[in-house]
């Protein structure tokens, strides 16, 4: 049994079981929502875009097990675009903006009024915390978390895994990137796994992180190194 509050939908849209709309959606063509998927009031999803979708897990998969997911759930005001696919698991926040051909896998949340951009690919089991800005193509590596205020520049990349695929060691040290709060990273940037970022810290653009960078510092360079204070009118509390 579906509740849906009136809903305003294009043609051809697929509804699972127990889906739950809320007040005031709007549904474009084409799209596919999954069982048990809940959705909040005043939200939109664009053309061919799929809600609540399933794991897909290869045999050698490193990071996919064989689990129940909890049904996908989208908060209020939220903005979805064409070609987008949110896996099951998944939980955004209010007035989220989650640009067209983006990806959010399963166990990811993602907090108030942030926005995803086109073509981000966010991977399973990552924290992102409110109001940052993923700009478009960055790649946001599994089991990443990245706090409140953050920024990350178009096709930045981070990773989780120093062992690049091979040895069975590698299962025992996955770990993601970990930005705190109001850290920001360049275009092109590219973070090493486990690498933390720390607060209202600036990653230059182009730059490759090995190591950790300390609160209030801008790092530069292959490989990055210090190159010396965020300006006081950069930082994070002069600009909320």
């Amino acid at each position: 049994m579906n509740e849906l509050n009136g809903l305003n939908a294009g043609a051809n849209l697929f509804i699972g079981k127990d889906v739950k709309f809320g007040k005031n959606c709007l549904i474009g063509c084409n799209v596919v929502i999954h069982d048990g998927t809940v959705i909040g009031d005043d939200v939109r999803i664009d053309d061919n875009t799929v809600i609540g979708k399933g794991l897909m897990k290869s045999p050698n998969s490193a990071m996919t097990k064989d689990i129940d997911l909890p049904p996908a759930k989208i908060g209020n005001g939220v903005l979805i675009g064409s070609g987008v696919v949110i896996y099951a698991g998944a939980e955004i926040g209010d007035k989220v903006l989650i640009a067209d051909q983006a990806a959010v896998q399963f166990g990811v949340s993602i907090g108030e009024m942030t926005i995803i951009g086109r073509g981000v690919l966010v991977e399973s089991k990552c924290s992102i915390g409110k109001k940052c800005k993923i700009e478009s193509n960055a790649y946001i590596t599994a089991l990443s978390v990245i706090d409140d205020y953050c920024f990350i520049a178009p096709c930045v990349a981070t990773s989780n895994d120093n062992f690049v695929g091979r040895s069975k060691e590698r299962f025992k040290y996955f770990k993601g990137v970990t930005i705190k709060r109001g850290g920001r990273i360049g275009v092109n940037a590219t973070i090493l796994p486990g690498i933390i970022i720390g607060e209202d810290a600036m990653v230059a653009a182009g730059a490759l992180v090995t190591k950790d960078v300390p609160a209030g510092k801008i790092y530069a360079g292959v490989p990055a190194k210090e190159f010396g204070d965020v300006p006081e009118d950069q930082l994070l509390k002069n600009d909320l």
